[in-house]
């Protein structure tokens, strides 16, 4: 009876009265002001997501470049998912704005370093890939803090609306601005001065955060929630399925970080403007998929999600075929259309099952679980793309992500079927 309950209340579509985007930033002006931050730092974010795997591939030295991009990618996870681990899995508490704030600390002072040692040259791998992780250490449950500080400042009725609003805004700064600017800057400046922009981002987020957002008050300081994060996702049986979905997925996108830059500087014989213009290409249909999220929120949230993953595999068969820029640009477009409502979609269809103390370790549990693809699966990627060549492992990472769907519709709407004849 307690199963059959919680997931019709994880089902439930949100609120119709989920006010629009612009509605909202009228609302709360503060939260208008941290979410600017949030675009600028995703700029940079943008920035060196064409810069690294570039610096990567110039850099690679005795490794072959799949493999030197792999390690490039995967370093930042390594040791965050361990910190992040002990707050989803266990009963670690970090205050969310001074995660926030520590993390933009850690993060400008890294690709400070990283962008000096590559504009004098004195880089290779394997500094690159130890900056990476200290550096990093505490990104991801920030990465879930700064979702729970913007959700925090914010109603509950207003909860869809604002996870759309991270989504869409995310997805022009990481997917339009930052790869645009990525490119240009790398291809004339260098790859050094593209992570001294970066450097430059969190700079900024690190000021709006302590000005902005006020400290917890010292209860909620204090509070220590008395189940992990783990123990609460079990007791929201569709939630932890759509985790297990999520991560899934994640996994089966893996290849496309790998095969990617490769693909635009050998199969399209490119350079960063070309790896650059696909990313942007992504970030316009996931601009408008972004600013149509809000939209979405009174279709069954399930479909939604499994529709998703079937398109998304579906975007990556026609990149991993295509022989020109045109098509890999419009592959890519189209899957940045249909993937943008996933993650705002999956977060608010899990928040809003959750009380306000179970937030921290069940959003940053799903996080890094969502992200523990990344470490998981990029050295994976590294061989195989080296075995199959870049379109190979784009077709490959299509096969895997179509070979969910039905599991994804199993255990998603099979389940909810199950549920409601229950």
């Amino acid at each position: 009876m307690t199963t059959k309950s919680t997931d019709e209340a994880a089902d439930a579509s949100p609120s119709p009265e989920s006010p629009s985007y612009p509605q909202l930033l009228r609302r709360n002006p503060r939260l208008a002001a941290l979410l600017a931050s949030y675009v600028v730092s995703s700029v940079g974010d943008g920035i060196v997501l064409i810069a690294l795997p570039l610096l990567a591939i110039r850099h690679h030295g005795a490794l072959s470049a799949p493999v030197a991009v792999s390690l490039t990618m995967t370093a930042p996870y390594v040791l965050t998912t361990v910190i992040a681990l002990g707050v989803g899995l266990g009963r670690l508490r970090l205050p969310i704005r001074g995660v926030v704030i520590t993390d933009s600390a850690l993060r400008t002072a890294l690709f400070t370093v990283v962008g000096l040692a590559a504009l004098v040259e004195w880089i290779d791998i394997w500094v690159m890939v130890a900056a990476l992780m200290l550096g990093s250490v505490l990104h991801l449950p920030a990465s879930s803090a700064r979702r729970l500080v913007a959700t925090g400042m914010a109603d509950k009725e207003e909860l869809y609306a604002v996870n759309g609003l991270l989504g869409f805004a995310n997805s022009v700064a990481l997917y339009v601005v930052g790869p645009a600017l990525g490119g240009a800057v790398t291809v004339v400046f260098g790859a050094g001065i593209a992570c001294l922009f970066e450097a430059a981002s969190f700079l900024v987020l690190l000021g709006v955060v302590s000005l902005v957002v006020p400290p917890q008050p010292g209860a909620a300081r204090k509070e220590r929630a008395s189940r992990s994060g783990w123990h609460i996702l079990r007791l929201h049986p569709m939630a932890a399925r759509l985790f297990a979905v999520v991560f899934l997925f994640n996994l089966s996108y893996m290849p496309v970080e790998v095969a990617l830059p490769l693909l635009a500087k050998e199969d399209l014989h490119g350079d960063g403007n070309t790896l650059g213009f696909i990313w942007t290409a992504f970030g316009a249909g996931a601009l408008i998929g972004g600013a149509l999220t809000n939209r979405l929120r009174r279709l069954p949230q399930q479909a939604v999600l499994v529709s998703v993953i079937a398109l998304w595999g579906a975007s990556v068969v026609i990149l991993g075929l295509a022989t020109s820029l045109p098509v890999a640009a419009c592959a890519f477009a189209l899957g940045g259309l249909v993937y943008a409502p996933f993650t705002p979609i999956a977060y608010t269809f899990v928040q809003s099952a959750l009380r306000p103390e179970e937030q921290q370790p069940v959003i940053t549990l799903w996080t890094t679980g969502s992200t523990l693809a990344a470490p998981v699966g990029l050295p994976l990627s590294g061989p195989v793309v080296g075995a199959l060549d870049a379109r190979g492992g784009l077709l490959l990472s299509a096969g895997l992500t179509l070979a969910l769907v039905p599991l994804a519709a199993r255990g998603l709407l099979g389940a909810r079927q199950d549920v409601s004849e229950g």
